[in-house]
């Protein structure tokens, strides 16, 4: 079984969904969720506020600094993701499918590394 992120993105420019429509957006993750449960696919799951809201935390000339805002100066952003251990990327596409349906934005999958043997 392989670990993958899917990984789900919100553009900036777009038009906020309604309440209603937000809501509802909330109830079919919530079903998709469930359903991972109770497959046995899911590991953890989570969303994530806005962009800025983020701090970045780096080492500038042997110092840690910190700075207010998300990493990358886009317009595109993760508003959250699940992580999910599934037989191979098939597997994984299909719920990625089931997953963007439900929460309406684009989703990446992409698979975790593998530990090396030791």
């Amino acid at each position: 079984m392989t670990q993958y992120l899917l990984s789900v993105h919100m553009i900036e420019d777009e038009e906020p969904p309604s309440p209603e429509a937000m809501q509802q957006a909330y109830n079919d993750v919530d079903a998709v969720n469930h359903q991972m449960k109770a497959e046995g696919a899911w590991v953890f799951a989570g969303g994530l506020h806005p962009a800025d809201t983020a701090t970045v935390v780096r080492i500038q000339g042997g110092e840690v600094m910190t700075t207010d805002g998300p990493f990358a100066e886009t317009k595109e952003h993760l508003g959250g993701f699940w992580i999910i251990e599934v037989p191979d990327l098939d597997a994984a596409l299909a719920w990625a499918a089931k997953a963007t349906k439900a929460c309406g934005g684009p989703v990446e999958v992409r698979p975790f590394q593998e530990e090396p043997p030791g």
